[in-house]
């Protein structure tokens, strides 16, 4: 079946960088867009980034333009997201997800799987 495992939140002051990993097996990883999305408590999921097959398209919400930046590794099924300069406002739960049709959407109904999240917490 199916697996997306995030990793790499923790708990880091407002300035901070982290890396957010994404591993995904039981589907052929380089045919299909990835997703990252958050989730901070009372709110909706919201989209943070998305990246096409081969990584030449790149798509982010406002809030975290120029300081977040999704990659991906299809020789080792992975994406990636790269934040900088984190603020509290970027505390939640980080999700990775597999857009199966390669639909380019910023839509949690454009995706199909879904990994269990990584929290990022943010403090001032």
């Amino acid at each position: 079946q199916v697996q997306l495992v995030e990793s790499g939140g923790g708990l880091v002051q407002a300035g901070a960088s982290l890396r957010l990993s994404c591993v995904v097996s039981g589907l052929t990883f380089s045919t299909h867009g990835m997703g990252w999305f958050r989730q901070a408590p009372g709110m909706e999921r919201e989209f943070v980034a998305r990246i096409s097959t081969k990584g030449w398209r790149t798509d982010y919400a406002d809030s975290v333009k120029g300081r977040f930046t999704i990659s991906r590794d299809n020789a080792k099924n992975t994406v990636y997201l790269q934040m900088n300069s984190l603020k509290p406002e970027d505390t939640a739960v980080y999700y990775c997800a597999v857009d199966v049709s390669s639909s380019g959407a910023r839509t949690t109904t454009g995706y199909d799987y879904w990994g269990q999240g990584t929290q990022v917490t943010v403090s001032s």
